[in-house]
Order: structure tokens, then C-alpha cells, then sequence
């Protein structure tokens, strides 16, 4: 295991989660869509924001593609 993983376990302990259920990737990957494409501080925002949203019952793959795909979309100069 890296590093990663194992804070990730023992930040899953912490809370009384499941390693089985933390898609890592996934927010890693939007994560650094955000930070490119958007602005550096929205990466951990919308990895917060994520988390409210499977927590509310989203589909985790659904919200992931749907957040990468607003990121990678988003306007050069910020503006929609």
C-alpha cells in the first residue's frame, strides 16, 4: 500500500466508512479537471461537493462524469 491508501484506511476507520465504497480515482480525476480547467481551490470544493451528492444518493460514476465533463467545458476565461 502507498501512502495514499493507507490514509485513506485510516481515514475510513476514522469515520466509521468502508475502503470497499471510496472511489479514489474518480475524485482524483475530477479533481485535477477541476484545478486545470476551472481554479486550483475548486478541486477539494467539488470533492466536497461530490460527497454530499453520492452521500444524498447519487450514482458516484454519474456525478464524477458529470463534474468532469462541466470542468473540461468550463471557459477559458472563467466566464460561462
Amino acid at each position: 500500500m502507498n501512502v495514499l491508501d493507507n490514509w485513506i484506511a485510516a481515514a475510513c476507520d476514522e469515520l466509521g466508512l468502508s475502503t470497499d465504497d471510496v472511489e479514489a480515482k474518480s475524485v482524483l480525476d475530477v479533481a485535477r479537471d477541476v484545478a486545470h480547467n476551472v481554479v486550483r481551490p475548486g478541486a477539494p470544493v467539488t470533492a466536497y461537493l461530490m460527497g454530499i451528492a453520492v452521500g444524498r444518493g447519487a450514482d458516484p460514476a454519474d456525478v464524477a462524469a458529470r463534474l468532469s465533463s462541466l470542468a473540461l467545458d468550463w471557459p477559458a476565461d472563467g466566464r460561462e
